[in-house]
């Protein structure tokens, strides 16, 4: 291969996450922008929780029962030249962790956000997670079909809430019964709203200049509201620069209306055009470039029965640099042996096809019978670790006690995988000898219990701990910690790693832990190790 076919396979690649609070309409976003890549043929519907067509990303039976994204999904294709890796994410808080460990690795993200409620608690925290690497952000503001508020007011919001420059580069002409459509500032061309016909091409009309009389004749007197409205945001926001969005300090913005296909091709177009290709990303040894030949990969996310008849394990891996190439020998850094994989595969949500090579930024699932975990690298021979997946500590703890007995093995598989996905953690008591599950959010428990039954044949009940907090302890001074773990032998337990963990009742016993203890370092994520 030329090495400039293979920078250019690096250059035409985006790969992204979209995040937002639950119904802001993320999930039909990804629907609409896999429709004009050609990738689906027809959006599925994802309505009140009552489902017609599922939508493609919630392919998870209890997604489509529930309504709700709970796991992040990849998917991939081409589009005008370039190819486009989407990573739809949950947006419930219950499966937040997910999410944060997509963001980890996507090269920028597109926040969704409802038009009538504004900023919400979940599209700040994703957004925190954005900040810490400094990820290039688009917003769009959805919904704009349905009464929406000023929008002014909203851009205001998200500079205030997301702690983040704002630059309008489409413009709402109403909204709700109103709406009337957009002016794309990026492209100088009118978009025309109709509810009752799906946006193509022949809706939108060049307008160089808004003062041209003849936009009268497409949208009557709220030209004059246009054009004041227009003069305000050239006043007061900067123009586009695209630097500084790909810095993270600055979000282009695009109002639009995804269930109605409205302003997601404008989106797109402009997306590929402005978002940054693969980017570099450090690891403990030093920083990897994409450009570099030889190949390194990490794992992000492993996903159990994604066909539950072959009962099949996946393991996502982002390539970061170099080629990855079918039936490979690769190093396999944490057990420090070689793998080479005969059916790798590229995704269409739980649809795949096996490839012969992958190229950075690209999401390759590897089929695995356990030699994975998350945040495992892969490479040509180069001991990389790559930084920046963390597990965190959990905040809902409860017991689980095998309702079955015929079905011990089944449960202790089930659970073994399952936590392995990193939806929740699995913890054994000192004490009691009892497997204890943690997780950030209630739903997850719900998850877990659906799953074990469902693909495991494994019925089990969760009874509950009273815990404040799990942490990893470590210590130079193995006496002391000896010393530690005796005292505290009743809340001690070991991960599925065989790490140690303080089991913390309150935050007063945390704390006392803490200050009698000062030789000990207590740890809130794994990623110490």
């Amino acid at each position: 291969m030329k090495i400039m076919g293979f920078k250019e396979e690096i250059n035409r690649r985006r790969t992204f996450g979209i995040v937002s609070h639950p119904d802001a309409g993320k999930t039909t976003l990804t629907e609409k922008l896999l429709l004009f890549g050609g990738a689906i043929q027809e959006a599925g519907a994802v309505k009140s929780n009552k489902i017609k067509k599922t939508a493609t990303s919630d392919w998870m039976e209890i997604e489509k029962q529930r309504g709700i994204s709970v796991a992040t999904s990849v998917m991939g294709f081409d589009y005008n030249g370039y190819k486009i890796n989407i990573l739809d994410t949950p947006g419930h808080k219950d499966f937040a962790e997910d999410t944060y460990r997509t963001l980890t690795v996507v090269d920028s993200v597109i926040i969704v956000i409802d038009a009538a409620k504004g900023v919400e608690e979940q599209t700040r925290k994703l957004m925190e997670v954005c900040r810490m690497r400094n990820t290039p952000v688009i917003v769009l503001i959805n919904k704009m079909d349905r009464p929406s508020q000023d929008p002014f007011d909203l851009l205001d919001e998200v500079e205030n809430q997301l702690n983040i420059h704002v630059t309008p580069l489409s413009w709402p002409i109403g909204n709700g019964n109103t709406f009337q459509g957009v002016y794309n500032i990026f492209e100088k061309k009118l978009l025309l709203f109709n509810p009752n016909e799906k946006v193509t091409d022949h809706n939108s009309v060049l307008f160089d200049d808004v003062n041209n009389e003849e936009i009268r004749d497409y949208i009557g007197n709220s030209v004059d509201q246009l054009r004041s409205d227009l003069e305000l945001v050239h006043g007061v926001y900067p123009e586009f620069d695209l630097e500084e969005y790909r810095s993270g300090s600055t979000a282009p913005v695009f109002f639009g209306s995804a269930l109605n296909n409205f302003g997601v091709k404008e989106l797109l177009d402009c997306f590929v055009q402005i978002a940054p290709p693969p980017q570099p990303k450090q690891a403990a040894e030093r920083k990897v470039d994409p450009f570099e030949e030889k190949f390194s990969g990490i794992v992000f996310k492993i996903h159990a029965n994604m066909d539950p008849r072959h009962r099949d394990r996946i393991a996502f891996v982002k390539v970061v640099s170099g080629t990855f190439r079918r039936n490979t020998n690769y190093l396999h850094v944490r057990h420090q042996r070689e793998m080479k994989f005969p059916s790798p595969t590229a995704f269409m949500a739980s649809k795949k096809s096996i490839i012969d090579e992958a190229y950075p930024g690209d999401i390759v699932g590897l089929h695995d019978t356990g030699n994975f975990k998350i945040g495992d690298t892969l490479t040509e021979n180069e001991i990389l670790n790559f930084k920046g997946i963390p597990t965190f500590s959990p905040e809902l703890f409860k017991y689980v006690v095998n309702t079955d007995p015929m079905k011990s093995k089944q449960l202790a598989k089930g659970l073994e995988q399952l936590t392995d996905e990193g939806v929740a953690q699995l913890f054994t008591g000192t004490l009691t000898n009892r497997p204890i599950i943690g997780t950030v959010g209630a739903l997850q428990f719900e998850v877990i219990q659906y799953r074990l039954l469902h693909e495991y044949g494994a019925s089990c009940r969760f009874d509950p701990i009273e815990l404040y907090k799990t942490c990893w302890i470590r210590c130079k001074d193995k006496k002391i910690l000896d010393d530690f773990k005796q005292r505290k032998y009743k809340n001690m337990a070991l991960d599925k790693e065989g790490n140690d963990l303080f089991l913390a009742d309150s935050p007063y016993a945390l704390q006392m832990a803490q200050d009698k203890f000062p030789e000990i370092e207590f740890f809130f994520t794994s990623e110490f190790k």
